[in-house]
């Protein structure tokens, strides 16, 4: 997620705990919120060090923890000039209650990408293990609204209504994050569920909170092969199951039909975009005279009726394939069902 989903999370989270009546922890906390995301300054060292890479140390419990117990220390200072009462003299037991704050804003970090298309080694350095849920996609139109909204209303409430009201305002903001999570939480169980139950290994989160895919895909030197279908919260599957079975070479030649046009332009396609191969894909292609326009199409990164993708033309004479410009084209009609 970005990073400003992750501050205003922590912070919600911390409201929350806290209560507004304890500014500096709520603040310590939404700073911890972000602060993960920070190991994106060690990029010149992410080769030689890869425990520092993106999603490495900082995304981790001991990572976490370790920002926390020295914030901890460090943040009254930057807090003091900000927030009228806040003092760099503590006790051990104020310095407790900053450690419990960034730490349990670190975690949201840490959970919030593990709840996402993203992966999280949160036991590093002691096990590499990565885990994801998948619930939710890492950059999700739903969330980045939900988060500019939160924003605005609290800065713009802030000094301007009643104190209690700007108490209810980030109370009912929060609730509005949990329930939000919630029905990701429990459309990745249910889309899993059904899944299993077809043979579908893997699920996957779109930009809409209520539709899923569930895929199986397999790649082999020679061939790609995906079957997949779309599943909506509360109503189940809709639309039919959808397959595609592609020769990566195929000796040139006349082309024969669809299947073949998909075939011939597959790898100078992936070739074009390499965001499109590394995303769950799916071809179309029809026939017009003596030529197949083909269009490959990611099925998981699309809005509004529109997906990152490839157009080509196939000459089924001589089999040459031209590429056109890719963009963000319009999913073909029988991929909307």
């Amino acid at each position: 997620m970005d990073l400003f989903t992750h501050v205003v999370f922590a912070y919600l989270l911390s409201f929350v705990l806290w209560g507004p009546a304890s500014p500096q922890y709520i603040a310590a906390g939404a700073m911890a919120g972000g602060l993960p995301d920070a190991d994106i300054l060690f990029a010149p060292l992410w080769k030689k060090l890869p425990i520092l890479r993106h999603h490495g140390i900082t995304h981790s419990v001991l990572g976490v923890t370790l920002v926390a117990s020295f914030g901890s220390i460090l943040v009254p200072y930057v807090l003091a000039p900000f927030i009228p009462g806040v003092t760099t003299t503590v006790q051990a037991s104020t310095t407790l209650r900053y450690l419990v704050a960034m730490e349990l804003g670190g975690l949201s970090h840490v959970f919030l990408d593990g709840f996402t298309n993203f992966a999280v080694p949160p036991w590093i350095p002691f096990s590499k293990k990565e885990y994801h849920l998948e619930a939710d996609m890492a950059i999700d139109l739903a969330m980045t609204t939900l988060t500019v909204v939160t924003l605005v209303t609290l800065g713009w409430e802030h000094g301007t209504v009643p104190f209690h009201l700007w108490v209810l305002t980030g109370d009912l903001l929060a609730v509005i994050y949990a329930a939000y999570l919630i029905i990701r939480g429990t459309g990745r169980f249910l889309a899993g569920r059904a899944g299993r139950s077809h043979h579908f290994p893997a699920v996957v989160p779109t930009g809409n909170p209520l539709v899923w895919f569930l895929v199986e895909e397999e790649i082999t030197p020679e061939h790609y092969r995906i079957r997949y279908r779309r599943y909506v919260l509360g109503r189940g599957y809709t639309g039919p199951e959808r397959s595609l079975d592609v020769t990566k070479a195929l000796p040139p030649g006349p082309v024969g039909g669809p299947a073949e046009a998909l075939s011939r332009s597959y790898v100078a396609s992936m070739e074009k975009n390499p965001f499109l191969r590394q995303s769950y894909h799916f071809g179309d292609a029809t026939q017009n005279g003596e030529i197949f326009d083909v269009t490959w199409y990611s099925i998981e990164f699309r809005m509004f009726g529109r997906s990152p993708g490839v157009r080509a033309r196939v000459d089924a004479r001589t089999g040459k394939v031209e590429i056109l410009p890719s963009r963000f084209l319009r999913v073909p009609s029988s991929a909307r069902s």
